[in-house]
């Protein structure tokens, strides 16, 4: 649905980076081939915790969940071919490394967003099916 590059310190903590890139996908559209993720609770500035699904071999972030376990946001670099998820957006950039530079004319906030503003109508369509 859409790509979100998260800078906030929760994610630099989480992935022991500066940025958490994550895409949004129906649960649904995520299908398993082998083996069954452990889902791993850590808390969450919300208070609500954050459930991450690691693989149980080697421990890797596959996915998290936050506030609706229909949606999945799946961490890009775990696909096969992450060149094909850049992001749509920058948040939490408040918080960003000072190092890490931002494109000009790319999409970023300080903070968090207004979604219907800026995601394309067939994503807020999914969006909005998917947390029915």
């Amino acid at each position: 649905m859409f790509v979100h590059c998260c800078h906030c310190t929760w994610c630099q903590r989480e992935t022991g980076s500066a940025f958490a890139l994550n895409a949004l996908v129906e649960a649904t559209r995520v299908e398993l081939l082998a083996g069954r993720p452990e889902i791993v609770h850590t808390p969450s500035l919300s208070g609500r915790g954050t459930q991450i699904a690691r693989c149980p071999g080697c421990m890797l972030a596959l996915w998290s969940t936050y506030s609706h376990p229909n949606l999945l946001f799946v961490r890009v670099g775990t696909l096969d071919n992450p060149n094909l998820a850049p992001p749509d957006v920058h948040i939490f950039t408040d918080s960003k490394q000072e190092w890490m530079k931002i494109p000009p004319g790319t999409l970023s906030f300080p903070e968090y967003y207004d979604t219907s503003r800026y995601w394309p109508p067939e994503s807020l369509m999914r969006y909005r099916s998917a947390t029915r």
